[in-house]
């Protein structure tokens, strides 16, 4: 059985969803995320909510986009636009095995495409679509990702976000079939696998208190042969000076110097920003500042012109549900 798994799909805006379907548990996990953020803040907590109800449902359904935004005082499609941004929240049921393979440049051009062909085509599945039911066990759902940040490992293939270094098509093929079968392979680095629901609930912010996974190592020899090499020949990255008496020229360093211009940028670095962005605006409105509004000329809306509005299709409101 196959079923799709397609990252660019929208979630069921067809059903309103139900956050009432979460037990108790998860609710009072999802009050311990909100309590890891200052006070006042609670939508910075989305995301790890968003792995918190994919935890357990296996993938961000319209039960999960409901559930946070009743937790979290949003809406629905505050917390849509969210989850269908970012590709590690699934639209559509996940297998026990979320498999990726790194098709990037390096790891393409060394085999990680020919990994991927050989999969697909193993398993009977494409992008994002999942090899056997995803409620039992083996299923595996297949994807290529743009970098997995193991470069030096090239190349890599990820199940469930836990490194297989170094890969080849027949070595690859074999690891899938022992997944199928009931077994799990060792990453290269990293703790033991466990399930996408498992990982997910670890990638909410939850300890996985399996003691191997407390001893496992995350990197290896060609990640770190570069830090010995320096450490071997006394070589290390130059770091800011500090100065502790910044109205005195007597321990300045010469101009024109490494040190003078590392002294140069610390001394202009406070932290300020020049000019303002948007992003970082208050998220005030005319409903929560009326002086702010009765003081402003409203600026036109962007879909009109010379005061009549244009065709442009529907807005957010529109698609999600105003209100929602």
């Amino acid at each position: 059985m196959t079923s799709s798994n397609s990252r660019l799909s929208l979630i069921d805006i067809e059903r309103p969803g139900n956050p009432d379907v979460f037990a108790a548990e998860v609710r009072a996990a999802a009050l311990e995320i909100i309590t890891r953020y200052p006070a006042g803040q609670s939508r910075s907590a989305l995301l790890p909510m968003l792995h918190l109800v994919q935890s357990e449902q296996g993938y961000v359904s319209a039960d999960g986009i409901a559930f946070c935004a009743d937790v979290l005082d949003l809406t629905k499609a505050q917390v849509a636009a969210v989850a269908t941004f970012y590709t590690m929240y699934k639209r559509k049921p996940t297998g026990e095995y979320l498999v990726s393979v790194c098709t990037n440049t390096l790891c393409g051009l060394l085999g990680g495409d020919d990994i991927y062909r050989a999969l697909s085509a193993t398993l009977g599945v494409g992008m994002n679509q999942t090899a056997g039911n995803p409620d039992e066990a083996g299923s595996i759902t297949l994807e290529h990702a743009e970098c997995l940040a193991a470069c030096d490992y090239a190349p890599v293939v990820t199940v469930n976000y836990e490194f297989f270094d170094n890969q080849t098509t027949e070595s690859a093929l074999g690891l899938v079939k022992d997944l199928q079968g009931g077994k799990r392979p060792q990453p290269n680095r990293g703790a033991p696998l466990c399930s996408f629901k498992e990982i997910s609930r670890q990638i909410a912010g939850f300890v996985d208190d399996r003691p191997e996974s407390r001893l496992a190592v995350a990197t290896g020899q060609p990640t770190e042969v570069g830090v010995k090499l320096a450490q071997q020949k006394g070589e290390n990255a130059p770091g800011y000076p500090v100065s502790h008496n910044a109205g005195s020229s007597a321990d300045q360093p010469a101009a024109g110097s490494d040190q003078a211009d590392a002294a140069a940028v610390a001394a202009h670095n406070t932290g300020a920003r020049d000019g303002s962005s948007a992003h970082d605006a208050p998220l005030s409105t005319s409903a929560s500042d009326p002086a702010a509004a009765a003081s402003t000329e409203p600026a036109a809306h962007p879909d009109t012109v010379g005061g009549a509005k244009t065709d442009t299709g529907p807005d957010q409101g529109e698609l999600f549900g105003k209100g929602d």
